[in-house]
């Protein structure tokens, strides 16, 4: 992607990569100068994306920029994912079943993620940086489940299923963005609070439940 971009003049291109890089924070809020820590396959694999992308724009000037989502979520969303996991259980059984309850995210709604990608797609200031996208507030797991019960008003228990936990050292235990960079480099910040995303993302999944299969747990 990178030689044809460069072959074809393109104009930009945006690297998509992943908080799962910066690993489980040293110092939070985590910038983009935070250590990259891949402590997974996925995350070594968007390390070095991230990385072959700016060596293009060191090396040949490529107008290349690497936007970092913080934990996207919305509407449409597989329920790989861990918001329509507890979504779908929640509408449909008693229980709800989860793995690690004590990890933070920093949950960011997909209308916010896209907003923060055209950006930094139209912005010079963004050439050549790696950038944040996150709203700056953490959450466990574990509140999450609550907080989604509370808003459908549904009477569950929240379990800790022990098949579902990522392996201890791979485990990313507590993520927060700083989004300074993307407020000074190209004017984006959040604009849709957590409720509210939930409630969006409830109404869809409620309309759409026949989509999803809670009963079974996706990697």
């Amino acid at each position: 992607m990178l030689s044809a971009v460069r072959e074809h003049r393109i104009r930009r291109l945006v690297v998509t990569s992943t908080s799962e890089v910066y690993g489980s924070a040293i110092y939070v809020p985590i910038d983009e100068a935070h250590p990259k820590q891949p402590q997974s396959p996925y995350a070594a694999s968007k390390i070095a994306a991230d990385a072959i992308a700016l060596s293009f724009f060191h090396a040949f000037d490529l107008p290349v920029a690497v936007v970092r989502p913080f934990n996207t979520y919305g509407p449409r969303q597989s329920d790989r994912a861990v918001i329509p996991t507890i979504i779908g259980q929640a509408l449909t059984a008693r229980e709800v079943r989860i793995g690690n309850v004590t990890p933070t995210r920093d949950f960011t709604f997909v209308t916010d993620t896209v907003e923060g990608m055209l950006r930094v797609a139209e912005a010079d200031t963004a050439i050549g940086r790696e950038i944040n996208l996150g709203s700056g507030h953490e959450i466990s797991i574990g509140d999450l489940a609550a907080r989604i019960a509370g808003l459908l008003g549904a009477d569950v228990t929240i379990l800790p299923d022990d098949g579902r936990r990522r392996p201890v050292k791979s485990e990313v235990e507590r993520l927060v963005s700083s989004n300074t960079r993307a407020r000074q480099l190209v004017g984006w910040a959040p604009t849709t609070a957590l409720d509210d995303g939930l409630r969006r993302t409830i109404d869809w999944m409620r309309d759409h439940i026949a989509m999803y299969d809670p009963t079974q747990y996706r990697i």
